[in-house]
């Protein structure tokens, strides 16, 4: 049976597009790497460079490393304190928010698991959270047990403890992490409703601006509002739009930046976020490389500044010393 005029339409979009993603891979064999998942393989320098080109179309200057992604780069290259594996560790990271600024920040958990076939639901509330311990984005959120497919769950959070996040980013604090499942507490603020996490982000043990995450959800999508610490909106978005939102200064701001200042203490970068609910803080998580330093700001000049405030001169005993700090 012969093809119809249609048909021959149809066909003939298909062979262009198989033409035009094989020019690409011509033209920059890197896509191939990617493509195909190969990347792993590649030295940790060479596959950071290249992601890095990918996305700016620019190369690093490791030895004189200025914006803030930039630097962010350099410091998954060289600063590999083993410490890091333990703060970014979603159940490991709880003692040592324990002992730093107290137990009552910490998120309520139902239990921890290496499988998830250990896991007894039936033991679980109504509403929960699972999230996997090693890696960013495995996030089960469960607001009623009863409509939750366990089965599908069960397939996401499997193929999850097999990945090591590491080799999705090279964001060397995860490359040892031990997978497992946490269950926590499902947060709920009935004063305001959306739930809004406080990311602040600090340089050498000092916060120095803050950001919101809000509309998560929406049909529009993730909105990222920036303020400074007085909380004054900044003039800057980085890879996501600003909201329209008028979000009120929380009264505990204060507190929140002086706990920052504590869990931040003698680290080059970190972003400490926060939940506010019913008026109580609780800790989030520490993120070492947010965005995993490929995310653009807008305009351009931010990259800099943020840059000029991560000093790298106080990195201990790095691998390499870039030329300019």
């Amino acid at each position: 049976m012969g093809m119809n005029e249609g048909d021959i339409i149809v066909m003939n979009e298909l062979i262009t597009k198989i033409i035009h993603k094989a020019y690409k891979v011509i033209k920059n064999p890197r896509l191939f790497i990617y493509k195909l998942k190969l990347s792993r393989f590649l030295p940790e320098k060479t596959d950071i460079s290249w992601r890095y080109f990918n996305i700016f179309n620019k190369k690093i200057d490791f030895k004189n490393p200025k914006t803030f992604n930039e630097k962010l780069q350099w410091l998954k290259l060289y600063n590999h304190n083993p410490q890091y594996t333990q703060l970014v560790d979603k159940f490991e990271v709880r003692e040592y928010i324990k002992k730093e600024i107290g137990e009552k920040y910490l998120i309520p958990i139902y239990g921890v698991w290496e499988k998830f076939e250990d896991i007894d639901f039936n033991s679980l509330p109504n509403q929960f959270v699972l999230k996997c311990t090693h890696d960013s984005g495995s996030v089960v959120i469960c607001k009623d047990k009863e409509t939750l497919n366990i089965r599908d769950i069960k397939s996401e959070f499997n193929k999850a403890l097999k990945k090591n996040f590491y080799y999705s980013s090279r964001e060397w604090p995860y490359k040892n992490i031990k997978p497992r499942i946490i269950c926590e507490e499902l947060l709920v603020d009935e004063l305001q409703g959306e739930l809004i996490d406080y990311k602040i982000m600090c340089f050498n043990g000092e916060p120095r601006c803050l950001f919101l995450c809000l509309e998560r959800r929406s049909d529009d999508g993730l909105k990222v509002d920036f303020y400074d610490l007085d909380w004054n909106p900044l003039p800057f978005e980085r890879h996501y739009p600003r909201s329209n939102q008028t979000i009120q200064k929380p009264t505990c701001l204060d507190e929140m930046l002086e706990l920052s200042k504590t869990l931040s203490k003698g680290i080059p970068f970190v972003r400490v976020d926060f939940y506010i609910v019913n008026d109580q803080i609780k800790f989030g998580e520490l993120t070492f490389f947010p965005g995993s330093g490929m995310e653009e700001f807008t305009p351009e000049s931010y990259d800099c500044l943020l840059g000029s405030w991560l000093d790298l001169s106080k990195v201990k005993s790095p691998k390499s010393t870039p030329k300019s700090l």
